[in-house]
């Protein structure tokens, strides 16, 4: 059974999604503790997966992929077999930043990032449109990116 997430355990992970690159001694200044107690409770959260990983946080525009598009997606159906069949598929298409299913009119959202317009219509014909049991795709290009972010924000206890 994972332990719950404590106040300090909280603001551990607060600090670590603002810079993972924090030295164990500045984040244990910065949530008040001792570097061995701030570095056991590090570990712990590591090991029970709670922190997946450390990662760095790229410009799309300053590598070339800063076109966004939003991809739903319709099923001709959506037996157990055929959602694993498309699951699988899709994570092999490295310009499908995420993809969400969902209940309602259709069955995915997918967010392509590509260089441009022509490079989101060859991945859309050569390898969205493609996958397993795909019957109809509508693609919406992103005009602007007003907020994103992966920081998942920590709930007080209230």
């Amino acid at each position: 059974m994972t332990r719950a997430l404590d106040g300090i355990d909280k603001r551990i992970l607060d600090e670590l999604q603002k810079n993972g690159r924090l030295s164990i001694v500045e984040l244990a200044s910065r949530v008040n503790l001792t570097k061995t107690p701030c570095s056991e409770r590090v570990r712990r959260l590591e090991n029970s997966g709670v922190i997946k990983g450390y990662c760095a946080i790229l410009d799309p525009a300053k590598v070339g992929i800063n076109h966004v598009t939003i991809v739903h997606i319709t099923l001709a159906q959506t037996s157990d077999n055929s959602l694993d069949e498309f699951n699988e598929a899709v994570k092999e298409i490295p310009e499908v930043q995420s993809c969400l299913m969902i209940a309602g009119q259709f069955d995915y959202v997918l967010k392509v990032r590509t260089r441009d317009i022509t490079h989101f219509r060859e991945i859309l014909g050569e390898h969205i449109g493609k996958l397993p049991g795909v019957m109809q795709t509508h693609s919406f290009a992103v005009m602007e990116t007003v907020k994103e972010s992966d920081e998942i924000q920590m709930m007080t206890d209230s």
